[in-house]
């Protein structure tokens, strides 16, 4: 007879093909019934906060809906950080753990619900009747809202008979919202004729607008106004016409694309939250831009934004193209156009707008210049690639000169939540939702060292398709440019130089120790080789930390 945990991993198989996890007492017995009765894949990690964020990189590297299980107690309590992590990002994801028994807490349990709600996710808890619907309706709650949702096993209802698992229902998610009523009509009508007499009009699309699939309609958009064009870090890729498109907003940005956007007299978001790094903490648009944002959220989500519409990016800017091609919205264009003026993506100064700092072989303290060392990795890494940025100091020199097609290619983990060390076990992730590209991960040496149980899963799951690219600057890098620089004591903030070639060998990978521009080599040489015949690859960068990110530096300015 079926089990609880039967019920709970045949259906959960109608809406994962993935699954990352440690296994214990709580979830042994869903992992046997995942093993031998789903076409379920799962992937050991050697931590639980490695499972939910190999399962957020996962789906954020385009896998669909992810999936992460771990035990009670410690088991689920390690996983907070990534848990949060995965919450401020909004993944849909489904963690499985076990949970005290119906009869009470043991003397090692603690209220996990309060610990899920705490971070921001909801706990759904199976019992022995309704295992299969709860587990329907846990997933049906993470696709709905685009959050992590936690579903409880009490250990004593793990193994009882449940009967026969029932079909699993078919889900029903919300559609997109369009932008109707006579307010949401009137104000497209109303931004349409705004960007029609815009002498220069941008459009600023983030992740929001990527998985609404405005991509196309937004470039057609651009085309029939003129409008320049830009992306938030989780954005880039979204517009279909490169030439005229501005790159990162924010620090990771050029300072020639950042004044041209700051010269924008209209601009209008699709899909973007206008965190304090994309705005460039309120300097991004000048003094009089009229901000226009289109986002789901309940209301703007900055001061600077002068009108909110709250609908789906696509539909909005479908809405948008055919205002502006009907008619009249046609002969209003073709009025503007005859006056002479050119649109502003033909007369705007192009020329060198994602030029970046070349640097130098070696800083002042005789090591590595990361942005030559970056410079010169943008060169030879291949071409299809994943990029994995851990966060920390060194996120800038990935995202600055390791140009990635789309936004599933450059999955940026701890960001959201502003943590660090979920690098190593979103390298997993990644590799299982895209079988095909290199899987690069950048990773400073705090991070790296605060991920270490996981290097194996990223050597073992990436194999001869991932490299790892250690910032190694023997420091933790942001706290000594911010804190540092006020005078701080550094003793705290300065690790041991740690050999992480080494390690990576040790762990059945390759390694190499770059301190010098020339070392890079040994990444051509690996990447020409066939995959069957490489393993995972460690570049251990010996860069200096005396040289600043700009998107360090705007940190930097908004705390004087």
């Amino acid at each position: 007879m079926p089990t609880v945990s039967t019920q709970v991993a045949v259906t959960l198989s109608h809406f994962v093909s993935d699954m990352f996890g440690v296994m214990g007492n709580g979830n042994a017995h869903l992992l046997d019934a995942l093993d031998r009765l789903t076409p379920v894949e799962y992937t050991a990690v050697r931590h639980e906060s490695g499972a939910v964020a190999a399962a957020d990189a996962y789906h954020r590297a385009g896998g669909g809906l992810a999936a992460a299980t771990t035990t009670y107690g410690a088991g689920f309590s390690n996983t907070l950080t990534a848990l949060a992590e995965a919450v401020q990002a909004r993944s849909p994801l489904v963690l499985v753990v076990g949970d005290e028994p119906t009869s009470g807490p043991r003397d090692w349990d603690v209220d996990q619900i309060a610990l899920a709600s705490a971070v921001g996710a909801r706990t759904y808890t199976v019992g022995r009747t309704d295992a299969a619907a709860t587990t329907a309706i846990a997933v049906e709650h993470a696709l709905s809202y685009r959050l992590p949702v936690v579903l409880a096993l009490p250990y004593d209802v793990a193994t009882v008979e449940a009967g026969p698992v029932p079909p699993a229902p078919a889900l029903r998610l919300p559609e997109p919202v369009p932008p109707t009523g006579a307010f949401a009509e009137a104000a497209v009508r109303d931004l349409a004729r705004v960007l029609r007499e815009a002498e220069r009009p941008l459009l600023l699309a983030g992740r929001g607008a990527w998985l609404a699939g405005a991509g196309e309609a937004l470039g057609r958009l651009a085309a029939l106004t003129g409008a320049l064009t830009a992306t938030t870090a989780l954005g880039r890729g979204v517009f279909p016409e490169a030439r005229y498109d501005l790159g990162v907003t924010g620090g990771f940005g050029s300072e020639a694309a950042m004044h041209l956007i700051a010269r924008a007299d209209v601009a209008v978001v699709f899909g973007a939250s206008l965190n304090a790094f994309t705005m460039r903490f309120g300097e991004l648009f000048g003094p009089g831009a009229l901000v226009t944002q289109v986002d789901l959220a309940a209301s703007a989500t900055h001061p600077h934004v002068g009108r909110y519409l709250r609908a789906d990016a696509r539909l909005v800017a479908e809405a948008l193209v055919a205002e502006l091609e009907a008619p009249a919205g046609r002969a209003e264009l073709a009025g503007a156009g005859g006056t002479g003026r050119r649109s502003w993506r033909e007369s705007a100064p192009l020329d060198g707008v994602h030029d970046r700092h070349e640097g130098e072989a070696f800083a002042d303290d005789g090591r590595l210049d990361p942005r030559s060392a970056a410079r010169r990795l943008g060169e030879l890494l291949p071409a299809d690639r994943v990029v994995v940025s851990d966060g920390g100091h060194f996120m800038g020199w990935a995202n600055m000169y390791w140009p990635v097609a789309s936004p599933d290619r450059m999955v940026m983990v701890g960001t959201a939540y502003q943590s660090i060390g979920l690098g190593f076990p979103s390298v997993a992730g990644a590799a299982r939702a895209r079988p095909e590209p290199v899987i690069v991960l950048s990773t400073g040496d705090g991070g790296g060292l605060m991920a270490l149980a996981d290097f194996e899963t990223a050597v073992r799951t990436a194999s001869g398709r991932g490299i790892a690219v250690v910032w190694n600057d023997a420091a933790y890098g942001a706290e000594v440019n911010l804190y540092g620089l006020k005078g701080l004591a550094q003793h705290p903030m300065r690790i041991p130089e740690v050999d992480f070639a080494a390690i990576g060998e040790a762990l059945g990978g390759e390694g190499v120790v770059v301190r010098h521009l020339d070392d890079l080599d040994a990444v051509r040489a690996w990447a020409e080789r066939p995959v069957a015949e490489r393993r995972f690859l460690v570049v251990d960068l010996r860069i200096s930390a005396e040289v600043r990110s700009p998107h360090q530096e705007e940190i930097i300015r908004s705390t004087r």
